[in-house]
């Protein structure tokens, strides 16, 4: 099947016929046609990389009036890096409809600029939440007349905690209008945004849902906490032609990380939210045209990179959420090219693994960090490949060939070759030559009596004479909470590794949490309004104990004990 038989009309056809597209992707030939023909909500699930965009902004534009200075169509997503990419392909899908008007609008850019284009008339407005609702109720953007609504990245936005801005947006669109829900996995959140914001919609699910693309091979690697550099690097260096993505957890990990990987040589660059929106734009363009080989960034970061030929997604650190993972992944293996998701993992991170195998429905192959040897093979191949293939300009070369055929004469083929080779690969044939391969670790499951009992904190002789408050947070079994995840989140919020936690209690809709009384007001403090899953946190503080941590009195549903981390 190819676009024009989707009903598309001719000027888009020619418009994307230029930009290359030839067949259309497995959702765009499903949903196209749908849009087309009749005006009915759409919930389309397909994972990243597979052409969403295209699939609802070409019936989008082939429905447009463009003598209308209404705004007819609103795009909402979670980034603005998603934001601006959204804006970008439909310009080019509509290059030649020239009086149609698309206005992206995001934070980090001036608002005033927006407001007037929003005031002045656009048939399109592409946004994030949060700064659409404020130019909403400033009575700048008028979304009473749209026609379509589209939600791209639908869970995303809700992680973000989009929420309270998606009820009010949603909520000011007009009740005739059609609604195009788009995200690559469906938790309980999106499926009830289209029960309540939607007219019996029809669901197109391409692939499996919330599962990860065919093409991408996924793998772990299995290291000590210590060595995940170092196997970062070997990594990198077994694969020469690397194009891709690391993701970190945090900000200041993405930066640590992308200096090192300079000072080590490394064509990489940071992609944070603590840089400003110029220097995301210029590292984000730097990575599209290939100056750069090596993205480190965070997931929020990260959102709306489109960028077809991405070989690896490395994860650096495991992400929090599980449909995280299925976002990353969906970087590499896009337009029919296959891609690789590395995990690097310490022993203690192994149950995250089968999380993620039962959530993306696919086997995580187990693998060792590339020994050295192999990792000079690889370079000395790619770099044979690249003598080899290297574009030889006889007319440019003549009138110097005659000077090195004599200054090489006294030198025989082989001997030739290993100063050619040397000359390039010394550098990382004496690094490994000189560095011991890295032990692979095997992760043992705990016995049973392990995972039940409480245990005392091995750390600190003291610690049974240390006092503890109980900290009460308001997420609990309701929200898919587990003790590692509480501990990430006081991690993640104060950024202070040595505070000492006790007893962590699990019920329905609340977490209690010991936390060593000289750290209390700092967690409370850090806790307070950090957001989990879309949801703000609230903290209230028990009454402290003195008590050595050991039996536990009553019955509750999870008691787990905290290890020095």
């Amino acid at each position: 099947m190819n676009f024009k038989e989707l009903g598309l009309p001719e000027n888009i056809i020619t418009a994307i016929g230029e930009i290359g597209f030839t067949t259309p992707t497995p959702i765009q030939e499903k949903v196209i046609p749908q849009i087309i023909a009749e005006p009915r909500d759409i919930v389309g699930l397909a994972q990243t990389g597979t052409g969403k965009t295209a699939a609802y902004g070409l019936p989008i534009l082939s429905g447009m009036d463009i003598h209308s200075h209404t705004t007819q169509t609103l795009i909402l997503c979670p980034t603005r890096e998603l934001c601006l990419q959204i804006t970008r392909d439909i310009e080019n899908f509509a290059r030649h409809m020239p009086r149609l008007s698309v206005t992206a609008v995001y934070g980090g850019a001036g608002i005033v600029d927006q407001m007037k284009a929003a005031r002045k008339g656009t048939h399109i407005i592409v946004a994030t939440p949060g700064r659409l609702l404020d130019i909403i109720k400033r009575k700048a953007a008028d979304i009473s007349a749209i026609r379509y609504l589209v939600l791209d990245e639908a869970d995303i936005m809700l992680n973000m905690g989009f929420k309270e801005e998606l009820d009010a947006i949603l909520a000011a669109a007009p009740v005739q209008r059609q609604t195009l829900l788009f995200s690559a996995t469906m938790p309980a959140e999106v499926s009830k945004i289209a029960a309540n914001y939607m007219v019996n919609p029809l669901e197109i699910s391409v692939g499996r849902k919330n599962s990860g693309t065919d093409t991408v091979e996924h793998q772990y690697i299995m290291v000590h906490a210590k060595d995940k550099y170092q196997t970062l690097k070997r990594i990198v260096d077994y694969y020469p032609a690397i194009y891709g993505i690391i993701f970190c957890r945090t900000r200041a990990a993405a930066q640590e990380i992308a200096d090192n990987m300079i000072q080590d040589g490394y064509h990489a660059e940071a992609l944070h939210g603590d840089m400003s929106q110029a220097q995301r734009e210029f590292v984000m363009s730097k990575f599209r045209s290939g100056h750069i080989r090596l993205l480190i960034a965070t997931d929020i970061a990260a959102r709306g990179l489109d960028v077809n030929d991405l070989t690896h997604v490395i994860h650096y650190d495991l992400p929090d959420e599980l449909e995280a993972y299925t976002h990353r992944s969906g970087r590499t293996g896009r337009a029919g090219k296959t891609g690789m998701s590395l995990s690097i993992i310490n022993m203690k991170e192994k149950y995250k693994i089968e999380r993620i195998e039962k959530s993306v429905k696919r086997h995580i192959t187990a693998i060792h960090a590339p020994a050295g040897k192999d990792i000079c093979e690889q370079q000395l191949i790619h770099l044979m490949d690249k003598i080899r293939t290297a574009p030889v300009s006889d007319q440019q070369l003549s009138p110097y060939l005659p000077m090195i055929v004599e200054k090489m004469a006294d030198l025989d083929r082989e001997t030739l070759l290993a100063h050619v080779i040397s000359l390039e690969f010394s550098r990382i044939l004496d690094y490994y030559k000189a560095m011991p391969d890295l032990m692979p670790i095997v992760a043992q499951k705990p016995a049973k009596k392990q995972q039940q009992s409480v245990y005392k904190d091995s750390g600190h002789k003291d610690s049974g004479k240390t006092g503890y408050t109980y900290l009460v947070v308001n997420i609990g079994k309701n929200d898919h909470v587990l003790p590692p995840q509480l501990i990430g989140i006081v991690n993640q919020s104060t950024r202070n590794r040595y505070i000492r936690l006790g007893k962590i209690d699990i019920n329905a809709n609340t977490s209690r949490i010991q936390v060593e009384n000289v750290y209390v007001e700092d967690v409370v403090n850090a806790i307070c309004g950090y957001r989990f899953c879309g949801k703000k946190l609230s903290v209230e503080k028990e009454a402290p104990i003195r008590s050595k941590i050991g039996k536990h009195g009553g019955k509750s549903p999870d008691m787990y004990y905290a290890q020095k981390r």
